[in-house]
């Protein structure tokens, strides 16, 4: 299930993504409201959160314009429960709404009644491409039916962001994006933790010109995952 977070909080869209991502959804992030229809359109997302004070296109301008074209599930962020503007967005469409400050695990509860009542399924824990079995819930691999292997977070981020995109060319910068949030990560941490995560998949095989790997790096640009 993929989730566009739309909040112009650096920080806390940073926490958002990353708790959203813990919980095993895919998550897009947008800072201001023309960049969130953008990406709406772009991602096709199944659930929205969006916050209402946006820069360029407030929230509320984003909700009516989303909800006059379709009914992709919309949760909006407001500091204060009785906003004027809270009542505006439910009246345009908005199926709910949780107030600053909230828990992650708040929110992740409020997504999944909403995800019910909308029909929506959610991804299941478990993925499996190109002979790869990725247990989300317990950052495991498998090869092929070979032994669980246990990943760290990031590595278990940056295999799950390979296997949904699988056969698809990845940018360094986005998989840096989107194992690390905004801030934290560059092309050197990403390449030691392909590196690991080469090794974890198959034993011996962390040399990114080996063909047996799953992994491919395209040089000057990013990586793939193929099916082998």
């Amino acid at each position: 299930m993929k989730i566009l977070v739309v909040e112009d909080d650096l920080s806390l869209s940073d926490v958002l993504a990353f708790s959203l991502r813990r919980a095993g959804y895919e998550v897009v992030t947008a800072f201001d409201g023309l960049a969130a229809l953008q990406l709406w359109e772009a991602e096709n997302p199944d659930l929205l959160v969006l916050d209402l004070n946006l820069p360029k296109l407030d929230g509320l301008a984003v909700c009516r314009q989303i909800r006059s074209q379709a009914q992709t599930p919309i949760i909006i962020l407001s500091v204060r429960s009785g906003d004027e503007a809270v009542v505006k967005g439910l009246e345009y469409g908005a199926d709910d709404y949780v107030v600053k400050p909230f828990s992650p695990t708040q929110l992740v509860a409020r997504i999944k009644a909403v995800s019910r009542r909308a029909g929506v399924t959610e991804t299941a824990n478990i993925l499996e491409v190109a002979g790869l079995m990725l247990d989300r819930s317990r950052n495991e691999v498998r090869h092929h039916n070979g032994e669980p292997v246990r990943l760290t977070p990031l590595e278990a981020r940056l295999l799950e962001r390979l296997m949904l995109h699988v056969g698809q060319v990845l940018t360094s910068d986005a998989l840096i994006t989107a194992v690390w949030g905004n801030e934290g990560g560059d092309k050197t941490m990403l390449k030691q933790l392909v590196y690991r995560l080469r090794s974890k998949i198959m034993p011996g095989d962390s040399h990114s010109h080996d063909s047996a790997s799953p992994i491919e790096t395209i040089p000057g640009v990013g990586y793939s995952l193929t099916e082998k």
